[in-house]
């Protein structure tokens, strides 16, 4: 067993800096449910690495192998839902899951396999309702966001949709300001989730803001100047896949937001450090520890 200078094993305890916010905890589990990106900028590959910069430890749940790089999806292999339920049921019988973020969920039946084991679940449930890649290619089938709707987000403990996603989802035009972003997010309240998180990357403006709505009001408003770069890859997945491993570690809902939040900034501000591949290239996840 490896020790830190202080004496204290590694997997034991962990202190550490993430995005501003000091967490000193013993490491958690989160579970990451979606799909692979083999570009490894979003879907599963973002969902690890921000878990793991986020002082958790990262199981995973493949819903679909997606051929996929900084420019395009060129094809989407979908993982029989069988084999989805039997990947959830190996990992929630051994592994002490502290959270469960759900990203790339594909279809009907893998929805269906998801949510009968979320049933039996008791812990956070972070949803992000992924329907469309950085490069515009579907990543959620039509016939599984009414089955989304139904079956998922009544388990949610929160709900993490793009404008885009959020119009989708409610039939609706893009909402294009806080305030609009506030009422859809309240209306999203209505299909389940206990808290809705609207993010504003895909606005205008000098800055973008993420409006936190739960059935009190506005619990949070969060924003930040936007910053010019191709490099967004995977925001989405390692945005909710952060708030999952912030609730693991037990903070309550809007400190692990804040925390993501905070953690998402610094990873799209030194994403140009990177410069992989020759489109939206991922953002820079382990930006805290590579110099």
């Amino acid at each position: 067993m490896c020790n830190d200078r202080t004496g204290f094993p590694f997997s034991r305890r962990l202190a550490r800096q993430t995005g501003g916010v000091l967490v000193s905890s013993e490491f958690p589990i989160a579970l990451t449910i979606a799909g692979s990106d083999s570009g490894g900028g979003a879907g599963i590959q973002a969902d690890v690495k921000a878990i793991s910069a986020s002082g958790a430890y990262a199981a995973s749940v493949i819903t679909a192998v997606t051929a996929q790089n900084t420019t395009a999806v060129t094809a989407v292999h979908e993982v029989p839902a069988d084999v989805v339920g039997a990947q959830i049921d190996a990992v929630l019988s051994d592994l002490d899951v502290k959270a469960i973020k759900l990203g790339m969920l594909f279809s009907p039946l893998i929805i269906g396999a998801t949510a009968s084991r979320l049933a039996a679940y008791g812990g956070p449930v972070v949803v992000d309702p992924v329907m469309i890649a950085k490069s515009g290619d579907a990543l959620l089938q039509d016939a599984a966001v009414a089955a989304l709707i139904a079956q998922v987000l009544p388990h949610a403990t929160l709900l993490t949709p793009n404008l885009p996603e959020a119009a989708r989802l409610l039939g609706e035009a893009e909402a294009t300001s806080p305030a609009d972003m506030a009422a859809q997010g309240q209306r999203l309240l209505a299909m389940g989730p206990a808290a809705v998180l609207m993010k504003g990357g895909h606005a205008t403006g000098a800055d973008c803001t993420d409006v936190l709505v739960d059935a009190s009001g506005v619990v949070a408003t969060l924003t930040a100047p936007r910053v010019e770069t191709h490099n967004t890859h995977g925001t989405g997945c390692t945005y909710s896949a952060a708030i999952a491993a912030q609730l693991a570690h037990g903070l309550s809902l809007a400190d692990a937001v804040t925390a993501a939040h905070a953690y998402l900034q610094a990873a799209i501000a030194a994403a140009d450090q990177l410069q992989v591949g020759q489109g939206h290239g991922p953002v820079h996840h382990f930006h805290g520890r590579w110099t």
